[in-house]
């Protein structure tokens, strides 16, 4: 029997999954890695520990479907977006920590860009400016580090998101890796032009990069090359799928047509809207960008509104407040109270993204009283992820003119039924829950298996997909619209919070 294997390198962990036909998971392992912050703003991960863990986990999941790597017919990688590495292809070797997407530190640099390259920018990419994309992540290792600089002058350093430095590292990394990434990843960085779908040299001189560090942007569904024999496979199995997450879970929820959109919740909240193979430029805070290019087929597009903090609130919940002491108690503790009692809480803790796109945000809780109590809060922060996400879809409708009547959600918050109630009620739209839940590693998975003939087309893994639960909307427009009055005005001061 054959499966299709997929590497999820996300934030917080890496995880290996293997997917057989039907889509069901026969087999996976997951490892937590560090999260690095030496400095207020920063966020790092050493990428030599998340090559570690990839290698840890292919083997572990392989013994736990209790099958051999060569029953694998194909490998997708999905990966954090925008995070940044870079290596030296003689040592094999980071540079630098890898700058995280969360990371602040270059928005100082942002704000010396003159009016007229942030507008060619912005155009170009389709992305706002802000330290959230590589770019400035990419100058900021440049300018900065040392080593960097120096393997540059040599010709030995090699740059790339985390999907390229585990696909050089799978394909035989310096016994001959190869250097690639897909147009998803590339058009997070400030440097893809979205309609050349290669590195623009006017942005790639704005930013003092040079091409030659880069990786060569494929699409998402091709052979990319072979797993090194001596690696953790132990086989040569073709590598033939790349999409950064968000896109991924785009794809493992087979939103293939123009209007279908998906919201995952996870560290942050991502929502997509397909635009099909029209560029569609936002005009209420939202960046355009790829959704997926199937081999030679026309790329799709998509339109992305970003929330940096929902899933990492309740985290902060637990870790800095101790008020749980898991995140499964929130559920149970938000529904002892019927409301928050006027209490909002914006956990703007790395600004606020789309649709503000404000690096100096704080977040805020606003509305406290005597009586409130750890349960209010623990409300308010499930209503936080339903308002920053009702913020997002909003825009979506505007700017596409699509009308929405549900939403697609995956991810780890939707295993939380009050929450997903209360996003109901909150956009008066149902919210709908697949059946295989894990859809950003099978969307890799099937990116991968298309490319390899495992799955024949995007109408076969149409078929797969199965909801297991439907929340519909029980609030009245009325109860919608004051809630979300006051929402706007706890925003508000979230923005003001310097005055």
């Amino acid at each position: 029997m054959s499966y299709i294997g997929s590497l999820d390198q996300g934030t917080s962990s890496t995880r290996f999954m293997i997917f057989d036909h039907s889509g069901s998971v026969v087999g996976q392992h997951q490892l937590e890695h560090r999260q690095i912050m030496p400095h207020a703003g920063w966020v790092e991960h050493d990428a030599h520990e998340i090559w570690e863990r990839t290698q840890e986990v292919i083997i572990g999941a392989l013994k736990q479907a209790n099958i051999l790597a060569s029953d694998l017919v194909g490998i997708g990688i999905t990966n954090q977006r925008e995070t940044t590495v870079a290596w030296d292809v003689k040592s094999g070797l980071p540079l630098a920590n890898a700058i995280v997407w969360q990371d602040t530190r270059t928005a100082g640099f942002l704000e010396t860009l003159s009016d007229a390259h942030k507008k060619l920018i912005t155009h170009r990419s389709g992305l706002t400016i802000a330290p959230y994309f590589s770019g400035s992540k990419m100058h900021w290792l440049i300018s900065e580090v040392p080593a960097v600089r120096d393997a540059i002058a040599v010709g030995n350093a090699r740059f790339g998101t985390i999907d390229s430095w585990i696909l050089w590292n799978l394909s035989g990394g310096v016994r001959g890796g190869v250097h690639f990434t897909d147009v998803t990843n590339a058009s997070r960085t400030l440097l893809m032009n979205l309609e050349t779908l290669d590195w623009d040299q006017e942005l790639l001189d704005i930013f003092e990069i040079p091409r030659s560090v880069l990786p060569q942007i494929k699409s998402s569904s091709e052979q990319y090359g072979l797993t090194d024999p001596h690696g953790p496979f132990g086989s040569a199995i073709p590598i033939a799928g790349i999409l950064g997450d968000q896109q991924a879970a785009m794809v493992g929820q087979v939103c293939f047509d123009r209007g279908e959109s998906k919201t995952t919740y996870g560290t942050g909240n991502f929502a997509l809207l397909n635009t099909g193979t029209e560029i569609v430029r936002s005009k209420n805070g939202l960046l355009t960008t790829l959704c997926y290019k199937f081999g030679d087929q026309p790329a799709r597009y998509a339109l992305e509104g970003s929330v940096a903090v929902t899933g990492s609130a309740i985290q902060w919940l637990r870790d800095q407040l101790g008020i749980i002491s898991s995140a499964a108690e929130t559920e149970h503790l938000a529904s002892s109270v019927a409301t928050t009692e006027g209490v909002y809480f914006v956990p703007a803790f790395s600004g606020l993204f789309a649709p503000y796109w404000r690096s100096d945000a704080r977040g805020v809780i606003v509305g406290l009283t005597r009586a409130t109590t750890k349960a209010h809060l623990a409300r308010a922060a499930l209503e936080a992820i339903c308002y920053q996400t009702k913020e997002i879809m909003d825009a979506m409708v505007a700017d596409s003119g699509v009308p929405m009547t549900e939403m697609r959600v995956d991810g780890g918050i939707t295993g939380n039924a009050l929450c997903m109630q209360m996003q109901a009620d909150i956009m008066g739209i149902d919210i709908t829950r697949p059946l295989i839940t894990e859809t950003t590693a099978l969307g890799a998975a099937y990116a991968a298996g298309i490319a390899v003939g495992f799955w024949s087309s995007t109408d076969e893994v149409r078929t797969q997909w199965k909801q297991s639960r439907r929340w519909s909307s029980t609030s009245t427009e009325e109860t919608r619209a004051l809630g979300y009055t006051g929402w706007k005005k706890a925003i508000e001061r979230t923005l003001n919070w310097v005055d």
